[in-house]
Formats: structure tokens, sequence, C-alpha cells
């Protein structure tokens, strides 16, 4: 068990499913404005995220999984990210986000002016975050 105050707990919620709850030593999150590396006892803090990977020490291993844009509050010691979709990488779908990443990549590439670009263009992003961390990242 990770000793108390050298430790931050961090929930990772989505409408879903709480997945993940564990006390860990670090975190490093891209908020909207750059990464923000937390450690225990961090200030109280609200930042929006990005699609991305969000890394954690635990027990002195690098873990990840994929975050797919949301929020994170920094509150008395516990760290809550609250996301549409994140992911383990032992539950990502790999074949899902190739599939998911050749349909935005089409979407994009055909110049059409009646698809919405922007939603492309976040369906991308999310897909190759999904397949860099189910790809880099084990448990």
């Amino acid at each position: 068990m990770a000793e108390k105050g050298k430790t931050i707990h961090l929930e990772v919620i989505t409408p879903d499913a709480a997945v993940l709850q564990e006390d860990v030593e670090f975190v490093l999150v891209r908020a909207l404005d750059g990464d923000l590396g937390i450690m225990p006892n961090h200030a109280p803090l609200i930042a929006s995220l990005r699609i991305a990977p969000l890394f954690y020490d635990k027990n002195g291993q690098r873990k990840c999984l994929s975050v797919a844009a949301g929020f994170l509050e920094i509150n008395d010691n516990v760290m809550t990210v609250i996301s549409p979709a994140a992911e383990l990488p032992r539950a990502i779908d790999v074949k899902r986000a190739q599939s998911a990443k050749e349909r935005a990549e089409k979407r994009l590439n055909d110049n059409h002016g009646d698809i919405d670009v922007e939603r492309a263009k976040l369906a991308m992003q999310r897909a190759l975050c999904r397949l860099h961390v189910a790809n880099e990242y084990t448990e």
C-alpha cells in the first residue's frame, strides 16, 4: 500500500464507468494550454483537457490511458478526470480504433462541402490517441 502523503488519488470517470481509481505518485495530463504534471498535495485546480494520453506513475512504473478530452479537478489530494471516453490499453479495441481512423481520413480527404471537418478532425485525434496508447503501453 502506498504511503499516505506520498500519493494522490486519481479517479478517471466516463458516462459509462469509473475507468480508474488508484493512488498514484504522479500524473501527467495534457490541458488546453499545455501539459500539467500533478504531484501529491497539489493545490486545488480545475482544467479542461485535450484528447491525449494521460500518464501516471504507480509503484515506480509509468502507466497510461487514452482520454478523449474532458476536464479535471484537484481538491483535497484527489484528482478527478471526467471525460466522454477513457480507456486503459487492455480495453482498447485496436481494430475498431483503426477503422475509426480510416473513416476519419476518408472524410477529411473527400472534398465534399457537406462534411463537418472539425468533427472529422476530432474523430481522427481520438482514434490516433487510442492506437498510440494500445500499441505503445501495456499493463
